[in-house]
């Protein structure tokens, strides 16, 4: 019998990264705060990236192809936090954030520890996200750092 409080408990023990997923559809850009994220392989290179499917950053993704992920620092929490609010209660999320356009046209954040940008090369629609396998194509270092993690935050994404 799966007890729920035991399950959500273990579940927000798995450690997660906070990035900003930066995403197009035609000349339209937007990102998401991401946190489910991981390698999945040396070669080639892929990641993970598990995407809500209810979300305007899912249609994105499966329209473009393609997404960047911008690494953030320890103490950006307040830039995870910005891209964590729908688009629709704050407007444009880059409004006021320094960005460029990587090769793949998605926005990748400046103040950023680095990035990386993936072509989607597989993608699974199961339970309530989308699991992309991406492979990295293009990648960048902005500066060293540490970067900045979930549990630091005392957020909590999981369960």
């Amino acid at each position: 019998m799966l007890d729920e409080q035991a399950k959500k408990t273990m579940l927000r023990k798995i450690p997660h990264g906070l990035f900003i997923c930066g995403v197009k559809d035609g000349d339209d850009v937007n990102g998401f705060t991401a946190s489910w994220l991981m390698q999945a392989s040396f070669k080639p290179p892929l990641i993970v990236n598990c995407v809500k499917k209810d979300s305007r950053y899912n249609e994105m993704i499966k329209n473009s192809g393609v997404f960047a992920i911008s690494f953030l620092e320890a103490d950006q929490k307040n830039m995870a936090q910005k891209f964590f609010q729908p688009q629709r209660r704050i407007g444009n999320k880059f409004e006021d954030v320094e960005f460029y356009l990587g090769e793949t046209g998605c926005p990748i954040i400046s103040d950023s520890l680095g990035y990386i940008e993936c072509q989607v090369v597989g993608a699974v629609e199961k339970g309530d996200h989308t699991v992309y396998v991406g492979e990295v194509i293009a990648s960048g270092v902005h500066r060293s750092g540490e970067p900045l993690l979930l549990e630091s935050t005392g957020w909590q994404y999981g369960g």
